[in-house]
């Protein structure tokens, strides 16, 4: 599994953003691209310290660990998952302002390489910086297949 850690994968995926424009239409989903560059930023927020999300109760919480390997393994995410309440995108900027704040949170997030601390993520427990970096990819990824990049 690739990882924004790795300075390749990092220049792949800046490479695949900028292949991006506003009239890509997703190949699934409801999500438009300006919805899917702000959508993105949201797990890069929360890795990043800027963005806390709400601890499930217990039994989700469980649940949660169960598919936690899910996030960074090298299987391919199915279309259509669901995903957290504040990862759900109502209100965006124009599509270059979201693209540019993508691509400052990806470079933000790829300075952390050799990050020890990392906040607990509030639904799936403790990540290393190894996990850290392969569910990122993993996440970018997937919705940039979305739009055909």
């Amino acid at each position: 599994m690739k990882s924004l850690f790795d300075s390749n994968t990092h220049h792949e995926v800046l490479q695949r953003i900028e292949k991006l424009d506003e009239k890509k239409q997703p190949k699934w989903g409801k999500m438009n691209v300006i919805q899917m560059l702000r959508h993105s930023q949201k797990p890069l927020e929360v890795a990043n310290g800027k963005l806390v999300l709400k601890k499930p109760n217990p039994v989700l919480r469980f649940i949660f660990k169960l598919v936690k390997s899910s996030l960074y393994n090298d299987k391919a995410w199915r279309h259509g998952l669901p995903t957290a309440k504040e990862f759900i995108v109502s209100d965006t900027e124009d599509f270059t302002t979201e693209k540019n704040r993508l691509v400052t949170d990806l470079h933000e997030f790829a300075t952390k390489s050799t990050n020890l601390h990392w906040p607990e993520h509030p639904i799936f427990g403790k990540f290393t910086t190894e996990q850290w970096g392969k569910m990122q990819y993993k996440h970018i990824d997937h919705h940039l297949r979305q739009f055909g990049v």
